[in-house]
């Protein structure tokens, strides 16, 4: 709460907690603070403390005021356009400003659990197989070797060795010389775009989606085009409309657990969408980052097409090691030497050392069995987690499954969020899922972080006052 002090007054306290969120990117670009007697009610203070507050905001160029609308979050100007104009950018519309999420991501807000993270607490990663393999391959002459120069151009020889393998058990079969490391799966992501797509160029996304890929894209310059995701896959029927009036080159799918949905791909709807892609000539990314919370028998694009029109994206951040950053590609044979060009005029090669020790955690199973113990965990916390939140009196909008939860709040969560904020919570509101932002009373919640009661008693709290308009 706000207090009276000798060195501060309740508007410096109250401008000073709202730019600070605006600095960490906590709220982004075109966000709008609530409304001057909301934030009163909010914060306990008066009307014309928040004015003045708002004010000291303005002043700042952080805010900007829009006549009978409220105040937005202004997108950073940069010295060149402040040199030129002064005047107030409108709010950012399409695409949404998804470093908001990531930098929420890595900002500790509080010591709490944080429901929108989108990885898995740290003490569910810890092991004592990983260290030990680092050690393994990190004696003088191994690091001699690995280190003084720049290595295979692919990746890591014998890594991609035991990837292939890897993915012959979910029927992806492909030789070690179709497979590119990367600097994890978005690197990969973003080869294949710069590959495949030049500024301008029309590209598909499933929505909801992943707010990263939507703001990744429009920053290239790409046209992204939008197509609704159900429970079996992507709309076909929009998707055939877009792809015969814009002719797209690129599809971008997550196929099993979608990120927000959990949704996973239907084997009839695969089949549809391979014979639409062979016949509209578009290329599918399909990024299977979740790959080790899922079945093996999950239908996945790569499989039934066997590489032909599709690209398989894949990393370990979520289930291994964030910051080891390893992903990989495997594309059809036509197309690996052009997407070696784009990996080696982003990042030359990729460090062979923790590849190598990746390589040896897969070899001894160690990998599998790590993955089976989250998985075992995450079941306990996801049954956990949903019965809090429909004790709370959310709606799940997709059935419950993998990491992720796509529930209904009643509420606009995007207030939610910054209500939130002040109880030491970050929540993922449903317009980060968006390509536009538009009010959504969605927010997708990581079971692994909202298996407490506390935080429910918190988020009901909130859902009734702004329910009653406090």
């Amino acid at each position: 709460m706000l207090m009276k002090t000798a060195n501060q007054s309740l508007t410096e306290q109250l401008a000073e907690r709202y730019a600070d969120r605006i600095r960490q990117r906590l709220l982004a670009p075109g966000a709008r603070l609530p409304s001057v007697r909301a934030c009163a009610r909010l914060h306990g203070v008066s009307p014309s403390t928040v004015v003045a507050a708002y004010d000291l905001l303005l002043a700042q160029g952080l805010v900007q005021a829009q006549r009978q609308r409220g105040f937005f979050v202004r997108e950073p100007l940069t010295p060149r356009a402040e040199s030129r104009s002064a005047a107030p950018l409108p709010p950012a519309q399409s695409p949404i400003n998804a470093t908001a999420l990531i930098r929420g991501m890595f900002h500790q807000v509080s010591d709490k659990p944080q429901p929108g993270m989108g990885v898995f607490p740290p003490d569910w990663l810890e092991s004592t197989f990983m260290p030990a393999a680092v050690r393994r391959v990190a004696s003088v002459r191994a690091l001699n070797e690995t280190s003084l120069s720049y290595g295979e151009p692919r990746g890591d020889e014998g890594l991609r060795r035991v990837l292939a393998q890897k993915l012959a058990g979910i029927n992806v079969h492909v030789d070690p010389a179709q497979i590119v490391t990367t600097v994890g799966a978005t690197h990969a992501l973003d080869i294949v775009s710069r590959t495949l797509l030049r500024p301008g160029d029309p590209v598909m996304v499933e929505e909801p989606g992943w707010a990263v890929e939507f703001a990744r894209l429009a920053a290239l310059g790409m046209r992204v085009l939008t197509v609704p995701r159900g429970p079996d896959g992507p709309d076909l029927a929009v998707m055939e409309r877009l792809a015969e009036a814009h002719r797209p080159k690129l599809f971008v799918s997550v196929s099993v657990l979608h990120n927000p949905t959990g949704y996973s791909l239907s084997p009839g709807a695969a089949h549809r969408l391979l014979q639409l892609a062979q016949r509209l000539n578009f290329h599918i990314a399909e990024d299977d980052t979740y790959s080790h919370l899922a079945p093996e028998h999950a239908t996945r694009l790569s499989a039934l097409d066997g590489l032909q029109r599709t690209i398989y994206v894949s990393g370990f951040a979520k289930i291994l090691a964030p910051n080891w950053r390893i992903g990989f590609l495997a594309a059809p044979p036509g197309l690996v030497e052009p997407l070696l060009d784009t990996k080696l005029l982003s990042t030359l090669t990729t460090p062979a050392l923790l590849e190598k020790a990746l390589a040896y955690c897969i070899e001894q199973g160690q990998l599998r069995r790590h993955a089976e113990r989250v998985r075992t965990r995450l079941d306990a916390a996801r049954t956990r987690s949903v019965k809090l939140a429909l004790g709370a009196g959310c709606r799940f909008a997709a059935e419950p499954s993998g990491l992720f939860g796509w529930v209904d709040t009643g509420v606009d969560t995007d207030a939610l969020a910054q209500r939130l904020l002040d109880d030491g919570y970050l929540i993922a509101p449903g317009a980060l899922f968006h390509a536009a932002r538009t009010p959504s009373t969605l927010m997708r919640i990581n079971f692994a972080t909202t298996q407490e009661a506390a935080f429910w008693r918190t988020f009901s709290r909130r859902v009734a006052a702004a329910r009653a308009g406090a």
